[in-house]
């Protein structure tokens, strides 16, 4: 029996939707689309870069036939706001035994951008991780074993090793139902990865009875890494809320503050949502409403934080707040 998650929960005041949302969807992409969401954001050689996931074809293909119609496109920017779709897609991995790839992160280190991505596969989800320098030439680093997901990785290494954020799926362990945690991770070369440790569980979210896992790749700061997560909470008593018979999830978005030097410690987290669905974009009329998934997130010199996340399954959409505000948040936690 999952814990009952209050049926009303708002987003922090300090947090400021884009009044241009959604700053991306299917009407400007040129090529057949149907879905535009869950995307990697960051800045790479002085422009914005958005890699996105994109559920092409019709929406009608994607109710018949979901999950095998994903490839990621991808977009440029002078802003942040306003993007041009690129002609050309991005990445797709596609063989006899990878399905679809999906759900890319984007973080620059050391000048050059990795992104990490999901892989359906016919033995389960894998996780991979690979680098580029132009979007046009990836070269893939590694791929986990099934089953994970919804890596993410530090921009720097810490303590000399790189780090990542990663939610597997511990069916077995957690109950036997789907109680999905966000764990850590090093690796000395972005290829090998150990010393797993549970990060934090769905029990130490007030927001969540489900699921927790990374968002966007975390950002430095001078406080520690503000990081967001995604948080879900399930509800029988909800029915079709979107295409699906019975969607009964909902999605929300979570901010902490995790150490600089040992980022094992969480320094704070918020105990409400950062970020739930609340405008009309967010909960009526997608795929599936009243989700909400942070991707992206950029620390701009004038302490702007951007953070870019998808809506409804449907849309990308963008929302911004201090960074000293966010911090604040993480420390006194309510």
């Amino acid at each position: 029996m999952k814990v009952k998650v209050p049926s009303i929960l708002k987003s922090s005041p300090l947090i400021r939707r884009h009044a241009e949302n959604p700053i991306l969807d299917a009407t400007r992409v040129p090529y057949p689309t149907a879905l535009v969401f869950n995307a990697g954001v960051t800045k790479f050689k002085g422009r914005y870069v958005m890699v996105f996931r994109n559920d092409y074809g019709s929406l009608a293909q994607q109710t018949l036939e979901p999950h095998h119609t994903t490839d990621m496109g991808i977009a440029f920017s002078e802003d942040g706001i306003h993007w041009e779709v690129s002609p050309k897609k991005c990445f797709r991995l596609h063989d006899e035994e990878i399905i679809r790839a999906y759900d890319p992160r984007l973080t620059v280190i050391d000048g050059r951008c990795y992104m990490c991505f999901a892989i359906d596969t016919k033995h389960g989800i894998r996780g991979g991780i690979a680098v580029t320098d132009d979007f046009e030439e990836f070269e893939i680093l590694s791929l986990s074993s099934p089953d994970l997901r919804n890596m993410v990785l530090f921009p720097e290494k810490i303590g000399g090793k790189y780090v990542r954020l990663e939610r597997p799926f511990t069916v077995y362990s957690r109950g036997g139902e789907d109680r999905f945690d966000t764990w850590i991770a090093d690796s000395p070369d972005l290829k090998y990865w150990g010393n797993s440790d549970l990060l934090f569980g769905v029990e130490h979210v007030p927001f969540a009875n489900d699921k927790v896992g990374p968002g966007a790749p975390p950002v430095k700061t001078a406080a520690g890494w503000l990081t967001t997560f995604h948080a879900v909470d399930i509800d029988p008593d909800r029915g079709q809320n979107g295409w699906e018979p019975e969607w009964k999830k909902r999605y929300t978005a979570g901010i902490m503050l995790l150490d600089l030097a040992d980022p094992k410690i969480i320094l704070g987290m918020y105990k409400q949502p950062l970020l739930a669905p609340e405008a009309g974009y967010e909960t009526h009329g997608g795929f599936r409403n009243n989700v909400i998934f942070p991707g992206g997130m950029i620390l701009e010199d004038n302490g702007e934080v951007k953070i870019y996340y998808g809506s409804a399954d449907t849309m990308e959409c963008l929302a911004t707040a201090h960074v000293n505000d966010l911090i604040d948040l993480c420390l006194k936690g309510s």
